[in-house]
């Protein structure tokens, strides 16, 4: 029997709104603190440089109150590295996001970026941090990630939901190839992007050695609908 997949909510898309408005509605810091106490067992989160969403002084204060996983994501340049470095959180997601990028639309190309990630892996491996990459589900790239050090690596995840309505199999397959790859070379396993209440539970069924899937922008628009308690549960239900 498959263990659970553990879900960490991305919550950028909370401090979007507070943006939009100045002040402090929504709360980032309780919502974290919600999805906790509903069930989520991480929180993930996206600085970016401009700061559009989660603000770099979020990642401070959310670093107190998360009691469950925290998961910074985000492309390693200086600043983010530092930040990091700062925060130690339990996982870096590294992203190979341009800082102009609207949201991730690509995976490393882990060859040609060899040297670079392995030398930042190093870095956050000293403070204790694990490592995740994030790549297309493409077993090369998995191959060439493990070289770098990395505890994980993450799927590109935007594929699979496209795809998945008009054919699940199809959509899937080499999604199943990738993550057996990832068993063959003994690395971790996580998951995300356009990940929905839709396609989740058919890719957590279909997927082995899934650990965890990070979801943000379908799960807060659910929230609108079902309200935030009942969103969480709806999607650990789907991993169940």
């Amino acid at each position: 029997m498959k263990n659970n997949t553990r879900l960490s909510v991305n919550i950028n898309k909370v401090a979007t709104l507070r943006n939009a408005r100045g002040g402090n509605m929504p709360d980032v810091l309780k919502v974290a603190m919600d999805c906790e106490r509903f069930g989520a067992q991480g929180i993930t989160v996206h600085p970016r440089p401009d700061e559009r969403h989660i603000r770099y002084q979020d990642v401070y204060d959310l670093k107190k109150i998360v009691t469950t996983e925290f998961n910074i994501e985000g492309y390693p340049c200086e600043k983010f590295i530092n930040l990091v470095m700062d925060v130690k959180p339990t996982q870096v997601t590294l992203v190979p996001d341009p800082p102009e990028a609207l949201t991730s639309n690509a995976g490393w190309d882990t060859i040609k970026n060899a040297h670079f990630l392995t030398k930042v892996i190093e870095g956050f491996h000293r403070e204790g941090i694990r490592t995740s990459i994030f790549v297309d589900a493409n077993p090369e790239m998995i191959v060439a990630a493990k070289a770098t050090g990395t505890d994980r690596v993450e799927l590109y995840t935007e594929s699979y939901a496209r795809n998945y309505p008009a054919d699940p199999e199809g959509a899937i397959r080499d999604f199943v190839t990738a993550a057996k790859e990832a068993q063959k070379q003994g690395i971790g396993l996580n998951a995300g992007h356009d990940l929905s209440l839709v396609n989740l539970k058919y890719f957590n069924q279909n997927i082995p050695g899934l650990l965890e899937v990070s979801i943000g922008h379908a799960l807060i628009c659910d929230a609108l609908y079902l309200g935030l308690e009942k969103t969480v549960k709806d999607y650990l239900r789907q991993l169940r």
